[in-house]
């Protein structure tokens, strides 16, 4: 791996840290403020909202600027941002709006830097498609390990000390993340294109998203699984509580349970892929997915829905390495920051989706009914995927974007699979 990718992961962790920090006392913070839940909500969603309203044009402006730059300027701008609610905090002016546009802009700020360090990621690496699933398992890795284990329980303990206090550390995750991007070698810029408006760039990146079978297979299985896992999420905590006869803390430990085969799932991505396919192994995960979601509705002791939660994280910690993986490895420099931003649009567009599903199946039929559906959703999402990201598709995409001048890199099918199964 480049010595860079080093001080790109490093500064991931960090700031998944902070992440992970404020991820847990935002909501706390503004449960001090107020009890109505809708005000709750608000500041909960506000933070998606950028994705909603500029995720094309975020990523069409990210193609068109330096984007180690872009990251290191958003990483300081959210670390600046953050000292608003903090001050605010010391002088006990905090409100509820305060916090729901700190929140917005915080979002906003992240879909800048997840997208340019999504497009900064393949140019370091040289655009090679073992060299990504590496990079990749090791950055989900790290960002579950900070945002899902280490920064929530920190985030309350710091919360204990001061309202202002987990926001000062955030805001200092963010600052020495910045810092560290700084010292990331540059890219060469994507050589410009013929002079076009933001908007037409932006209409460009998105249609080579649904005009290519495979771009759109990796764009529709976390949209779907975003409307799935919501639905189930909505419920999750009252399913454990009348139906696995669980408290709080047991809750706690469904969720680390998920957690937990998350990191497994990034830590195996690579040597599945390899084994079966990349193809064939995101067709798998996916099916894991969804059988593991129906073992959950149909458990009647914590045990087995436990397994069934770890064994689901497992399944979705490996698709979001081996996914956004493949994508960075066929998808032109150009148009990286745009297919990227799109892919990810559709998939936060579509969790408020299942929010409301979850919501509304649950309240008609019932609290399993969520889960039952959201399994028989994934499944039927494995079904109509499949054969837009077999291994066919992954091999041929690969091979046309492999440079002309590098003889001595493996074939498409070396890289993507041990042995030859037929295409899926």
């Amino acid at each position: 791996m480049p010595t860079g990718f080093g001080r790109l992961w490093t500064a991931q962790t960090v700031s998944s840290l902070g992440d992970g920090v404020t991820h847990a006392a935002l909501p706390l913070i503004a449960l001090t403020l107020t009890r109505d839940p809708m005000a709750l909500a608000v500041v909960t969603a506000a933070g998606t909202l950028p994705w909603l309203f500029f995720g094309i044009l975020g990523g069409a402006l990210v193609d068109r600027w330096d984007r180690r730059r872009t990251m290191w300027v958003a990483d300081t701008v959210r670390a600046a941002l953050l000292a608003l609610p903090a001050v605010a905090a010391g002088l006990d002016a905090l409100s509820i709006p305060l916090l729901a546009i700190v929140a917005f802009l915080l979002g906003l700020g992240g879909l800048f830097f997840d997208t340019a360090a999504t497009a900064y990621l393949p140019d370091l690496l040289t655009r090679d498609p073992a060299l990504l699933e590496r990079a990749n398992s090791r950055l989900r890795g790290a960002q579950t390990a900070m945002s899902g284990f280490a920064g929530p329980p920190a985030g309350s303990a710091l919360l204990a000390l001061g309202r202002a206090v987990p926001l000062v550390a955030d805001a200092v995750s963010f600052a020495l993340s910045a810092l560290l991007v700084r010292t990331l070698p540059a890219m060469p810029r994507p050589a410009p294109e013929a002079r076009e408006s933001l908007l037409t760039q932006a209409r460009a990146g998105a249609s080579h998203v649904f005009r290519n079978q495979l771009l759109l297979g990796l764009a529709l299985r976390p949209a779907v699984g975003n409307i799935a896992f919501l639905a189930v999420e909505t419920v999750l905590a009252l399913f454990a509580h009348d139906r696995l006869g669980i408290g709080a803390y047991g809750f706690g430990l469904l969720l680390t349970a998920e957690a937990t085969g998350g990191l497994l799932g990034a830590a195996i991505a690579s040597r599945l892929g390899r084994r079966l396919g990349t193809g064939t192994a995101l067709t798998c995960t996916a099916a894991v997915e969804g059988l593991a979601i129906l073992g959950l509705a149909s458990s009647s002791n914590p045990y087995a829905a436990g397994a069934a939660l770890a064994v689901c994280g497992a399944a979705m910690g490996a698709t979001m390495v081996l996914g956004p993986s493949l994508r960075q490895a066929i998808v032109p420099g150009q148009l990286m920051g745009r297919v990227a931003s799109t892919s990810r649009m559709l998939a936060m567009c579509a969790a408020p989706m299942g929010a409301f599903l979850g919501g509304w199946l649950a309240t008609a039929y019932g609290i399993r009914t969520p889960l039952y559906a959201a399994a028989a959703l994934l499944l039927t999402m494995t079904a109509v995927t499949a054969s837009m990201t077999n291994n066919r598709r992954v091999e041929a995409a690969l091979s046309a974007a492999a440079p002309a001048d590098a003889p001595d890199r493996p074939s498409a099918g070396e890289t993507t699979r041990a042995c030859a199964p037929g295409p899926v």
